[in-house]
C-alpha cells in the first residue's frame, strides 16, 4: 500500500462526503432560489421530451444497480440461489441497457443545448463542466460493466475489491488494500464518480436531492376566472361573486356592504 493508495482510497472519500454535505447545506442556506434545474422547456420541448425520460429513467436503474452491486455482498446473492455467472449476465443486460439509455439521453440533451440558441445562451461554464464529468462517469461505468463480465473475474471483479472497500467506509475502517487491488478501469470510474459528487451541490444536478413532499400536504390552488359565464341560478356571475349569485343580488349585497354604519 502506497501513500497514493492511502490518500485516494482512505482520505479522499471522506473529503468528498464533507464537500457534498457542506455544499448542499451552503446551497440551501444561501442559494435557495438557485436550487433548480433552470428549466429551458419554454425554448424547446421536442428533443427534451425524448432525452429527459431516457436520461432520468436510465440513471435511476444505474443507481439501483450500483446499490445492489456495492452494498450487497456476494455471499448474500449466492445464498438466495443467484450464482456468480448469473449475476454477471444480469449485470451485463440491465447495466448495458440502462447505461446506453442514460448516455443517449444525456447526448440528446447536450445536442439540444448546443443547437438551440436560447438554451445555449443560458448554458454556463458550470453546466459545461458538469456535462463533461457526467458523460465521463457514464462512459467509464459502461466500460467497467463490460470488463466485469468479459474480463478475468478472478482478477477484476468489483465485488471482491470495490464493494468491500465501499462498505468499509461506513464503519470508518477503509479497506484500502482491497481497493488498491482493483483494476485501473474500476479505480478510474470510482475517482470520476467521487469528482461528480464533489461538484454535485454546485451544479443544476442539486435538484435531485429535492423531493416535493410538501405537495402532498399543501392546500389546493383555487383558480377564479374573470370572464363572464352563466351561473346556475340565472344571470351573469363574475369571477369574484359567489356561485349562484345573480347580478342584481350581487349588486345589492355590494351596495349594502359599502354603506357607512
Amino acid at each position: 500500500m502506497t501513500v497514493w493508495d492511502l490518500l485516494l482510497w482512505g482520505v479522499l472519500p471522506y473529503v468528498m462526503v464533507v464537500v457534498l454535505v457542506g455544499g448542499l447545506v451552503w446551497r440551501y442556506r444561501y442559494d435557495q432560489f438557485g436550487w433548480t434545474t433552470r428549466s429551458s422547456q419554454l425554448y424547446e420541448s421536442r428533443l427534451l421530451r425524448i432525452g429527459s425520460p431516457l436520461f432520468h429513467f436510465g440513471i435511476l436503474v444505474v443507481i439501483v444497480g450500483h446499490v445492489v452491486g456495492l452494498l450487497i455482498p456476494k455471499a448474500w446473492t449466492e445464498a438466495v440461489g443467484v450464482s456468480e455467472d448469473l449475476y454477471h449476465v444480469m449485470a451485463l443486460g440491465l447495466g448495458t441497457v440502462a447505461g446506453v439509455a442514460t448516455l443517449v439521453g444525456v447526448g440528446i440533451l447536450i445536442y439540444r443545448r448546443r443547437t438551440t440558441g436560447p438554451v445555449f445562451m443560458a448554458t454556463t461554464k458550470n453546466d459545461k463542466t458538469m456535462y463533461v464529468v457526467l458523460v465521463a462517469a457514464i462512459v467509464a461505468g459502461l466500460a467497467t460493466t463490460v470488463i466485469s463480465v468479459f474480463g478475468p473475474h478472478e482478477e477484476v471483479t468489483y465485488r471482491d475489491t470495490v464493494s468491500p472497500w465501499f462498505r468499509s467506509l461506513f464503519v470508518f475502517q477503509p479497506d484500502i488494500a482491497s481497493m488498491s487491488e482493483a483494476s485501473f478501469a474500476f479505480q478510474l470510474h470510482t475517482l470520476i464518480g467521487m469528482l461528480l459528487f464533489m461538484i454535485w451541490p454546485f451544479t443544476r444536478l442539486v435538484h435531485a436531492f429535492t423531493a416535493p413532499v410538501h405537495y402532498l400536504f399543501r392546500p389546493y390552488i383555487v383558480y377564479r376566472s374573470r370572464d363572464q359565464r352563466p351561473s346556475p341560478a340565472g344571470g351573469i356571475r363574475r369571477g369574484w361573486a359567489p356561485v349562484g349569485t345573480p347580478d342584481r343580488e350581487r349588486d345589492t349585497v355590494r351596495r349594502t356592504e359599502g354603506r357607512p354604519r
